[in-house]
């Protein structure tokens, strides 16, 4: 799942940012609403975090301007305004979820993933291939019914391919989804998380490659 957090001060957003990707996220991370823009309109993002004032003003209008025009992702507000009125504000005119600082990290990361898996009608549930079973909802993953322990990037991965149903997934969806923009699609790390994914599920082999697309889930 990939998020979007716009945070203008460099600790807090660098803080969040890592705290995010420690736990499987793909995180882009930017200073002010022109940046915040140009994110959106590249990208697709599960969720985007917003600190409420920002250089360019009140992130409240900017996403009150966009849930006008149909925009749907869900947005996190972040901020030290805590009255009443502003959370009554920030959850009426766009925001799905308000935090006010100081906040527990953790709790964050929790709020975030919530949001995330509202995005759309998604996955099913439970998505199953055989003797595999991941379990969207409480993040597990058994095969033959043992729980194997995946990091957040596995997770994604496999969740991908469980969901493409037999179809190949493009190596470029597949790192546009696990990693942020820092990554380099001419980079092996799609590689080596494949082998590491492939060692943990065991035999019978699940994944297979082909030539020149991507990956596959089938038995």
């Amino acid at each position: 799942m990939r998020v979007l957090v716009v945070e203008d001060d460099e600790d807090l957003r660098t803080a969040v940012a890592a705290a995010l990707r420690g736990t499987g996220f793909a995180v882009d991370a930017v200073a002010d609403l022109p940046a915040a823009d140009e994110a959106l309109y590249v990208n697709s993002y599960d969720c985007v975090v917003f600190d409420r004032k920002l250089p360019g003003g009140d992130s409240l209008d900017y996403v009150r301007a966009r849930r006008g025009s149909g925009w749907a992702v869900p947005v996190l507000f972040l901020t030290a305004m805590d009255a009443v009125s502003e959370r009554i504000a920030g959850l009426r005119d766009g925001g799905d979820d308000y935090v006010v600082k100081p906040f527990a990290v953790p709790e964050l990361v929790a709020r975030v993933g919530s949001l995330c898996r509202r995005l759309g009608s998604g996955p099913p549930p439970v998505l199953r291939r055989g003797d595999l079973e991941l379990d969207t909802g409480r993040h597990e993953v058994r095969r033959g019914g043992v729980l194997l322990t995946l990091t957040g990037k596995e997770f994604t991965v496999l969740r991908l391919l469980l969901a493409a149903d037999g179809q190949p997934v493009p190596r470029a969806e597949l790192i546009r989804s696990a990693w942020d923009e820092m990554a380099d699609p001419a980079s092996n790390v799609l590689d080596v998380l494949i082998g590491q994914l492939r060692r943990k599920l065991r035999q019978p082999p699940l994944i297979h490659t082909v030539r020149n697309v991507g990956y596959r889930l089938e038995e």
